[in-house]
């Protein structure tokens, strides 16, 4: 007897997902190798006349990281790097302590908060609003003749208003609160999820044990969602070091005062204009390198601490 043919389910399956990764091939996967074949040539525009690609090697590379006086521990990429680093901190550090707080107060049974959906949506509003808008609305608030201004001198606070952005301080922190403002309720709502998922029953056997709400959250919420929190803080650093849309407005590209707003992306825009795409395609790979090191090393610390409070307490 001839035997029936049946469904072979994987080709279809195959079939379905290949969408996504032709998509992920031609508009990511292509460019990133392109974008890393042409760091080793010399290629930029003068006017309408194109100047190359000519093969340089490793020039491009020497360019980015040398520095003022030649040397590599001068150059302007680790100033900027340096920038970078510190808005993400004052936006991150923030947004993680108020989104674990607002997650566990939403998630608690026992508090049983009221209008909890209208909440949420609120504080999820500021993710949907587009940057430009968002930075041209705090340039206008901290303004000199914006209304934060007023409301300290009516107050009698200051005697003239604070030129905030002529500070360093005053701007790294107005850009750091606007990263707060912009991400924190994306960073509650995937906590929420994670303390969702807990079994409830660990609570309730804590609870008969004698644990305080602190010790709860300190010894079972966090450990538990820790997978969540590797996620949140690798997406958000990546995110962070790609920082550019904001300061970039709110300076006008020039990264003041005195450049001490100037992002990593911002510098590379600036070799983008200049038409450098060599001396660009280098510093993005260098920028690639550089984060993928940095996540590894978050993710492979993290793990470590997990696993070896995990066998601690074992």
């Amino acid at each position: 007897m001839a035997k029936k043919k049946g469904v072979n389910y994987a080709k279809w399956g195959y079939i379905f997902i290949a969408p996504f990764f032709i998509t992920f091939a031609v508009f990511s996967l292509y460019p990133l190798a392109m974008t890393f074949y042409y760091s080793f040539f010399e290629r930029f525009m003068i006017g309408l006349n194109q100047h190359g690609p000519y093969f340089i090697g490793l020039d491009n590379y020497a360019a980015v990281l040398s520095g003022r006086d030649g040397s590599f521990f001068s150059s302007y990429i680790w100033e900027y790097f340096l920038n970078t680093l510190i808005m993400w901190l004052m936006g991150f550090i923030p947004q993680i302590g108020f989104s674990l707080l607002l997650a566990a107060w939403f998630t608690d049974l026992r508090l049983n908060l009221k209008f909890q959906g209208f909440f949420k949506t609120v504080i999820y509003l500021p993710n949907i609003i587009m940057a430009a808008a968002f930075a041209m609305l705090m340039f206008m608030i901290f303004d000199s003749t914006g209304p934060v201004n007023d409301a300290l001198m009516t107050v009698g606070v200051v005697d003239e208003p604070v030129r905030f952005f002529s500070s360093t301080l005053g701007s790294r922190s107005i850009i750091g609160f606007m990263n707060f403002v912009m991400w924190f309720g994306n960073t509650t709502i995937l906590l929420m999820a994670a303390m969702m998922g807990v079994d409830p029953a660990m609570f309730e056997a804590a609870e008969m044990d004698g644990a305080t709400p602190g010790q709860i959250f300190r010894k079972i919420t966090l450990p538990l969602i820790n997978p969540i929190l590797v996620y949140v803080m690798i997406t958000s650093m990546i995110g962070g070091l790609q920082m550019f849309d904001l300061p970039q407005i709110l300076t006008n590209g020039l990264g003041g005062p005195n450049r001490t707003t100037m992002t990593l992306i911002m510098h590379l825009n600036q070799h983008l204009f200049s038409r450098n795409f060599g001396m660009a395609g280098a510093f993005s790979v260098l920028l690639f390198t550089g984060m993928s090191l940095i996540s590894l090393l978050v993710f492979k610390t993290v793990a470590n601490n997990a696993a070896s409070g995990g066998s601690a307490k074992s």
